[in-house]
């Protein structure tokens, strides 16, 4: 089994941080995903931060 490695997303619009996920550890790309964000009231794109 892989080891995870837990990872924050952070919206690109307002910088706020919504969403934890798990990723694969040997992953050296970073996450961008399109996701609700509460604070601007709609889907926007959230990247994993460092």
């Amino acid at each position: 089994m892989k080891d995870k490695k837990k990872v924050i997303l952070t919206c690109t619009v307002c910088l706020s941080r919504n969403y934890v996920t798990n990723t694969n550890s040997s992953n050296t790309e970073r996450i961008e995903l399109m996701k609700y964000c509460p604070k601007c009231n709609k889907h926007t794109l959230h990247k994993q931060t460092k």
